[in-house]
């Protein structure tokens, strides 16, 4: 969890790790995807008291029944039956960033057979999140493909594919921690008959990465789908702003908040991952000038006409590159912190040289001793890791912070009241 400020140093250091991984430096991926210092069961017999202090703090008041996970990845190679599909670059050393980015998540998803990397992923994911002591449900995402114009899986463009049937397999074989995420490319010829295929299945919610699978949410040819999506009340949980986490570099302007008002004004549910928190957007309502794309959303998220279908998930927002003005700007607003979802953005949590504590001491967001607690907590259960950072932020000049507000489920989305 230390700071590594420098930008030249930074792509030095990432280089020179590509270069280890290639000659099979497996200590050199562990310590920056993972580094754990010990197992989920093993949290609460061997932190510090003062630890286990702040745990009880942050978990204090968050209803159980009300709180999920909106934002858990699924993972794997393609074994275990499980039918994932994962770009070959990512297993091949001579694509040293691709290779590089694969070793990494795998090491912090846990894996440690690659031969039963699918099992595996999901069962270190339920066991940190049945020993996190917030227990709720996660939801687990499926992933789609990126496809062309013409309506064909584009698997040259496609990180990685997570099948809907999947999800549905581990949501029933785990219905009391488990809710199913959907993902359906709008492009798919059979776009309709798969969305009312798994909407009558009780599919709830769907994702999608526009940067990623090459998705523009403006275009009119999708109002057929947003009319689909509508009828069943299917909410529709969508990546917003830069991405750099999956390959989008080509389709980066996909990501603009802006290209959702189409599904906005009819009406459909909406929540927009990350609050938009890193790169720039144009602003299609002004000439395309270039704004920060928070800015965008923030515009959005404060206009009363979407008050009651547009909400945020904070994950992705305490990642070092996303950490400043989101975090203050919400912190500043209790009153739209009943439309924020809580996120996580697993196996994000768990790659350790994302998150900087020693960064967000230095600018207040933490104290020192929470910090102290916050990387012991990592060293055993990211996810826990990341909802106490959430829990534990403060605003630096006020000292606020989040409301529970933020990590309850609205009711519009099938959680709790909010108790009064």
């Amino acid at each position: 969890m230390h700071s590594l400020n420098n930008f030249k140093f930074f792509h030095l250091f990432t280089f020179s790790l590509a270069l280890l991984a290639l000659q099979g430096c497996d200590y050199v991926i562990k310590k920056i995807g993972g580094n754990f210092q010990g197992s989920p069961q093993e949290l609460n017999s061997k932190v510090s008291a003062k630890t286990l202090k702040t745990m009880q703090q942050v978990t204090s008041g968050i209803r159980p029944e009300c709180y999920h996970d909106f934002h858990i990845h699924l993972a794997g190679v393609g074994h275990n039956q499980s039918g994932i599909y994962v770009n070959p670059k990512g297993l091949q050393k001579k694509n040293i960033s691709d290779y590089l980015k694969f070793k990494i998540y795998l090491s912090a998803a846990g894996v440690t057979d690659i031969e039963n990397a699918d099992k595996e992923y999901f069962e270190r994911l339920k066991s940190i999140w049945l020993n996190s002591g917030l227990v709720g449900k996660m939801h687990l995402l499926a992933f789609d493909y990126n496809y062309d114009e013409s309506g064909k899986p584009d698997l040259e463009r496609t990180t990685l594919y997570v099948p809907n049937d999947y999800v549905f397999k581990l949501a029933d074989e785990n219905p009391n921690i488990v809710i199913p995420v959907i993902s359906i490319h709008p492009d798919r010829p059979d776009a309709l008959i798969e969305l009312e295929k798994y909407a009558k299945r009780g599919a709830k919610f769907l994702k999608w990465l526009p940067n990623a699978m090459r998705i523009n949410p403006s275009l009119e040819k999708n109002r057929p789908f947003y009319e689909m999506m509508k009828k069943y009340d299917i909410t529709l949980l969508t990546h917003v702003g830069e991405e750099r986490a999956v390959k989008g570099d080509e389709f980066q302007e996909l990501g603009n908040p802006q290209l959702l008002k189409l599904p906005l004004d009819m009406g459909v549910k909406v929540i927009m991952a990350h609050m938009a928190s890193l790169g720039n957007c144009k602003d299609l309502e002004n000439n395309n000038q270039e704004q920060t794309c928070f800015e965008l959303f923030w515009r959005l998220f404060n206009n009363k006409k979407y008050e009651k279908n547009l909400f945020a998930d904070i994950s992705g927002i305490t990642i070092h590159t996303r950490v400043g003005d989101p975090i203050e700007k919400l912190i500043e607003h209790p009153e739209l912190q009943d439309r924020i979802v809580n996120g996580s953005d697993y196996p994000l949590p768990a790659i350790n040289w994302i998150y900087r504590t020693s960064q967000l001491q230095d600018l207040g967001f933490i104290t020192e001793e929470e910090k102290t607690a916050l990387d012991e907590i990592y060293g055993y259960n990211p996810l826990l890791f990341d909802f106490a950072l959430k829990r534990l932020l403060k605003h630096p000049k006020t000292g606020k912070t989040l409301t529970i507000k933020a990590f309850e489920t609205p009711v519009a989305l099938g959680g709790c009241a909010p108790i009064k």
